[in-house]
């Protein structure tokens, strides 16, 4: 990570800000990469999803959902966790 820095005479840091463009409607700048966190976000969610969803397609293939007895903790740990999420917001 870096960013793009320039001294002046003075020896002042200069920091180059992105200049964005709101476009026709004022929310273009939402639409455009530069600057962005998606790209990184999404390079690691992609592979995330996929892995998940393959794990998702074994589990429901092989019916080894019914052989494990954590569906009632999960859901346990679920809801507490949405309680004191609820409660903090």
């Amino acid at each position: 990570f870096s960013l793009p820095v320039s001294f002046t005479s003075r020896r002042k840091l200069v920091v180059a800000m992105i200049q964005y463009r709101q476009g026709t409607w004022g929310f273009g700048f939402a639409l455009s990469l530069k600057g962005s966190v998606f790209p990184k976000a999404l390079a690691l969610a992609i592979p995330c999803g996929l892995l998940s969803a393959c794990l998702g397609q074994i589990v429901t293939y092989f019916e080894l959902a019914s052989n494990t007895g954590a569906g009632d903790v999960g859901i346990s740990v679920l809801g507490g966790f949405s309680f004191i999420l609820g409660f903090l917001l």
